[in-house]
């Protein structure tokens, strides 16, 4: 393996023309010289790219490979540690303190409760866009509204911020704003939610952050379990949403299969959220030499773990560049795989196999109302893949 080893100089920023939802060709090329591959990071730094399932995975559930942002060896300077509550970038124990009190409120006995309020919140967003009438962007009127509600309800986020949060959310997931610009939006959602959590803090409603107000975690920390919270809950789900729509849309086929099998939806949820891989990847750092796939893996060394070629890895996945909605895709790593495994992935799932299907029977001459290589997409630096827009159009129904 050594001899073939193939070395990334730069992380691709952009996919095939009329690929949108195939992983870059550099990371597929990478992958094809083996699971493992040398990577030069942005700032120059030797590190390690990992593209292959089995890896990947392997890595995930590895506690010499540390999450923690402070650690990350990518740039000539020192990164601060992450922020109080921002677990995503911790190890144990300062991850679990704050993962914990989390867990059992989003198990899926209770986000299976929210069924029923998911299914009227995707109705009102349907009646409006029927109402409205075509052509429709269907991430502002479709995508983006269903997890923002159910999330800014179990947070206990007045709805009439819904719009302020998601803007700033947008800014700083999407991948396009300047270093001013996500100071900013960080900035202004940081002052907001110490106002949320002080306001919970003297008069606590039926919400998770109120109940969290119960436990040992600071106001700082609740904020930043809050800002997890909110930009996971909305940013990927949103996304999924509206790029599984434009998937299936470009596969009529499998659409037609959904629409004729409603049992099929669990699978064609699981199948899009293996095929989309919206979390493209993820980083960790080895603590001290660990050997992966034949190489030495330093200590101090950042490793890139590519999701997205991992989730199309073809001794995991037979033919995996095809959206098969009848695919059996159990063991995907869409939400990841360990200790930081998505903790909302349950939720996300009622929002998407209760929102696709509703969409289609609503719509059934849904369609895209542009060329499909007009489609504005998120671009490969956001940190969640999408689309900006997806114009959609119907036909109305005759009286």
């Amino acid at each position: 393996m050594g001899e073939s080893l193939h070395t990334v100089t730069m992380l691709p920023t952009t996919r095939r023309p009329g690929c949108p939802f195939d992983p870059p060709e550099e990371l597929l090329e990478a992958r094809r010289h083996g699971p493992i591959s040398r990577l030069i990071h942005p700032g120059g730094m030797p590190g390690w790219l990992i593209t292959g399932y089995d890896l990947v995975r392997s890595v995930l559930a590895d506690s010499r490979f540390s999450a923690r942002k402070e650690l990350l060896n990518v740039v000539d300077y020192q990164l601060p540690p992450a922020p109080p509550g921002e677990f995503l970038l911790m190890d144990e124990p300062q991850h679990g303190r704050y993962r914990k009190p989390l867990v059992g409120r989003f198990t899926v006995r209770r986000m299976r409760l929210l069924t029923e309020r998911v299914e009227r919140i995707t109705a009102e967003c349907l009646d409006a866009m029927e109402e409205a009438g075509p052509p429709a962007d269907l991430v502002t009127a479709f995508a983006k509204p269903i997890p923002a509600v159910i999330i800014c309800e179990l947070l206990g986020v007045p709805y009439a911020d819904r719009g302020s949060f998601q803007e700033q959310i947008d800014t700083f997931m999407g991948g396009e704003s300047n270093e001013e610009e996500l100071i900013a939006a960080y900035t202004a959602t940081q002052d907001y939610l110490a106002e949320l959590v002080a306001a919970k803090r003297a008069h606590p409603t039926d919400d998770v952050l109120s109940e969290l107000t119960d436990s040992d975690l600071t106001d700082e920390e609740l904020k930043g379990v809050a800002l997890i919270l909110l930009a996971g809950g909305i940013d990927t789900t949103a996304n999924m949403l509206s790029l599984g729509t434009f998937a299936l849309l470009q596969n009529p086929s499998q659409l037609a299969a959904l629409r004729a099998d409603p049992a099929l939806a669990d699978r064609t949820v699981e199948e899009l959220l293996r095929y989309l891989s919206v979390a493209k990847s993820f980083m960790r750092t080895a603590l001290e030499d660990v050997e992966v796939g034949g190489q030495i893996i330093e200590a101090g060394t950042t490793v890139v773990l590519s999701y997205h070629t991992a989730n199309h890895d073809p001794g995991r996945f037979a033919d995996p560049h095809v959206l098969d909605v009848r695919r059996q895709s159990v063991g995907h790593l869409a939400f990841g795989h360990g200790i930081h495994q998505c903790l909302g992935q349950q939720l996300a799932r009622v929002e998407l196999r209760v929102a696709l299907p509703a969409l289609f029977r609503r719509f059934p001459t849904l369609r895209l109302a542009v060329p499909a290589e007009e489609v504005d997409l998120r671009p490969e630096t956001a940190d969640i893949y999408g689309v900006r827009s997806l114009p959609v159009a119907w036909d109305r129904e005759r009286s």
